[in-house]
């Protein structure tokens, strides 16, 4: 049984009065890795209608959105609120070696999953030396050529 305490419901006041770090769009936790031809971002995002998530891609630049509401109308009486209605937000600026055309998402259980598909002009390909001898082939890929050892 929740009992009144004047003490928490005056601390809770005057944080939200007082705590400005609170307004605007907040940050959302996130981890990226890439697994093979695809980076994979995820991000946590719970509570979120996954209809108010927007995700952009203008250029380079990777803008992702979403929305928290609460219920609200005239039945609805709140006994306690501890969760905020917030907006999310989040860029990231891609390299030149992904493949913008076919970024994709989803979401589930809370948490958004973005996968970024490396660019086949990116990807690691085996070019054929020629010479008078013979042929061999030599790896090169990647936006920069390093010597490879045997």
């Amino acid at each position: 049984m929740a009992t009144n305490d004047p003490f928490r419901d005056l601390d809770r006041l005057a944080s939200a009065i007082f705590d400005t770090t609170r307004r605007g769009p907040r940050r959302m936790p996130m981890d990226l890795y890439r697994d093979g031809d695809h980076y994979v971002l995820t991000a946590d995002l719970p509570g979120i209608d996954p209809g108010s998530v927007d995700i952009d891609v203008d250029g380079q630049l990777l803008t992702i959105r979403a929305e928290r509401t609460l219920p609200s109308g005239d039945d609805v009486k709140w006994i306690t609120r501890e969760r905020e209605a917030a907006s999310f937000l989040r860029q990231l600026s891609l390299g030149q070696g992904v493949d913008t055309e076919r970024i994709s998402a989803s979401y589930a259980n809370g948490v958004l999953s973005v996968t970024i598909p490396v660019s086949e002009k990116a990807k690691p390909r085996k070019v054929v030396v020629e010479s008078a001898d013979s042929a061999r082939s030599v790896a090169a890929g990647g936006e920069s050529i390093q010597p490879v050892e045997s």
